[in-house]
């Protein structure tokens, strides 16, 4: 009989603990506010003129999104494929790249689309599946001054509905790991 009052009384406690901390969880995966500010970039990058005047495919430049979690960034060199081509002068952006890659130093862009640090999203599972980066990313080719922002909210309760009207997993390891 002791023990079992010593039980209850454990779990009453616990239950008094729990229901604060899922009250903020709750909060801050479904109801906190995700507007993030544009961030600044260390070059401006025009993706109208890439994506809707030059016709460019997103996995162009995003090379791993198909077969990694993560979609990658372009590198200097490949950037320089065409810029080498298409010259700088009087375009103070481009002259930030070619300077770049003579220095031979990468463009530390700045994460725009954030996610919480405990969850993992796989680019690639979602990319094979068949959805189109402007489902989450919205459309970044008609982005452009200030530059990209983040669109969705890309909170638990965001990917949830996703995953509920495409059917697809829904258990906690799917992004929880």
């Amino acid at each position: 009989m002791r023990y079992l009052r010593l039980i209850l009384f454990v779990a009453i406690i616990f239950v008094i603990l729990a229901i604060p901390a899922s009250l903020v969880l709750a909060r801050s995966y479904f109801l906190a506010p995700t507007a993030q500010p544009v961030k600044d970039q260390p070059i401006h990058f025009p993706h109208t003129v890439h994506v809707q005047a030059l016709g460019m495919d997103c996995t162009y430049c995003h090379r791993s999104v198909t077969v990694e979690a993560h979609a990658g960034l372009p590198s200097v060199e490949l950037c320089m494929q065409c810029h080498k081509i298409i010259l700088p002068q009087g375009r103070p952006e481009l002259e930030k790249l070619v300077a770049a890659f003579q220095e031979n130093r990468p463009i530390l862009w700045n994460k725009v689309h954030q996610l919480p640090d405990h969850s993992h999203f796989v680019h690639s599972v979602h990319v094979s599946y068949g959805l189109e980066c402007s489902t989450c990313h919205g459309n970044v080719g008609a982005m452009g001054k200030p530059g990209v922002k983040q669109v969705r909210d890309l909170r638990m309760g965001d990917c949830l509905n996703c995953h509920q009207q495409m059917g697809a997993r829904m258990d906690c390891s799917s992004c929880h790991y």
